[in-house]
């Protein structure tokens, strides 16, 4: 009986502490910014969903769900705008808050993500957009582009009719937020969930003047996040509700056909992550490098952690937590410097902070990052 007495004791300190403990940024971090915090902006309930992306120019563009009426998601907000900051000195300094998709009350538009076209220098910013009075629970979605690095934006274009089925009119459907892809061959790719037929990819070849769907179902997977590996198979990066884990699919067909795998190493509580190219030997780098970040734990969103992996995702280091308090979802993007930039949720959506880091700082000095020798790449090139 003493003995039990005991360990029930130790428990529930263990329980109070936790309770009273206080969460801070992990030492090391280069730049800690609250970009986007309902607090302090009048007539604004809460920002949620962030994405970011580095422009052609090596500005950041960081964009969010603006929700003016409350924290809820697209079908129970009549007022979800979409916003942005930029930075031109790798996250030191940001604009102010600019509207980018400003809609009539009883229209919101939700969940951003973005993909640079590296050949056009464009970017396009992908959202999902409902008309809560004339079309209640029908999700439709479209787009905006930038040619001047995010400075201004074309008025929006609707592209549902080409990446959704008309069969799928009243199902539950998003594009996925954060950002999509460029293929080497320059393909732009991204992810779409229909909830009642599963995650599909859409695509354009021809630089975003068109758009189509990938007709090949993928489950399990929700909100995901699709990469290209060096040797030309696409990985989706997906999360899966109430499983613990991630999931990961790979074709080497360009989606015609998936293998499918779990990822017990990435434990995740059922929330949208992040998956980027880091460096390609084929860039000119030395080393193949993938990042992956995500609130590891397999329930509660909490505990910010950036992964690497060496070999394409097969397997991941530990990482190194970011923040270890309430965070939710996350988007990471490369400097023109070489740091890394993590844009996330954190403290039960009142706060978005940018924080930057070093390549050395995340490994522990085993690894460290250097500009790519373009001798070395044209090498590379000359000897496809």
């Amino acid at each position: 009986m003493r003995k039990i007495f005991i360990g029930l004791f130790i428990c529930t300190s263990i329980v109070l502490q936790g309770q009273t403990e206080t969460h801070t940024i992990a030492d090391g971090v280069i730049v800690y910014k609250d970009l986007f915090n309902a607090a302090v902006v009048d007539g604004v309930a809460c920002f949620r969903i962030p994405a970011i992306i580095t422009a052609s120019n090596g500005d950041l563009i960081a964009a969010i769900d603006e929700r003016v009426p409350g924290c809820g998601d697209l079908k129970w907000s009549k007022d979800i705008n979409i916003v942005i900051r930029r930075s031109n000195d790798n996250g030191k300094t940001w604009t102010a808050i600019e509207t980018v998709v400003n809609l009539p009350f009883g229209q919101s538009a939700s969940d951003p993500s973005m993909i640079l076209d590296r050949d056009t220098k464009e970017i396009f910013m992908f959202y999902n957009y409902m008309d809560l009075d004339k079309a209640k629970d029908v999700y439709y979605f479209q787009m905006v582009k930038s040619s001047d690095n995010g400075k201004t934006w074309t008025q929006p274009v609707d592209i549902t009719s080409q990446i959704a089925k008309e069969a799928w009119h009243n199902d539950f459907k998003f594009i996925t937020s954060g950002r999509g892809i460029q293929t080497r061959n320059g393909k732009l790719l991204h992810t779409m969930v229909n909830l009642n037929s599963g995650l599909h990819l859409f695509a354009s070849d021809d630089h975003g003047k068109s758009w189509y769907l990938i007709d090949t179902p993928i489950q399990p997977a929700d909100e995901s996040k699709v990469i290209e590996l060096v040797d030309g198979t696409w990985m989706i990066n997906a999360r899966v509700n109430k499983a613990g884990l991630r999931y990961v699919h790979r074709s080497s067909d360009e989606g015609k056909t998936w293998t499918t795998t779990e990822e017990p190493e990435l434990i995740d509580p059922g929330c949208n992550a992040s998956i980027i190219r880091y460096t390609a030997i084929e860039d000119g780098f030395k080393k193949n490098r993938l990042l992956f970040s995500n609130a590891k734990m397999e329930k509660g969103r909490m505990n910010m952690t950036v992964r690497i992996s060496y070999d394409e995702g097969m397997t991941w280091s530990t990482g190194k937590t970011i923040y270890s308090g309430s965070a939710a979802y996350s988007s990471m993007t490369v400097l023109k410097n070489g740091d890394i930039g993590l844009f996330f949720e954190q403290d039960e959506y009142t706060k978005n902070p940018y924080v930057s880091f070093s390549l050395k700082w995340l490994t522990d000095g085993l690894d460290k990052w250097k500009k790519p020798s373009k001798r070395k790449k044209n090498e590379i090139i000359s000897n496809k």
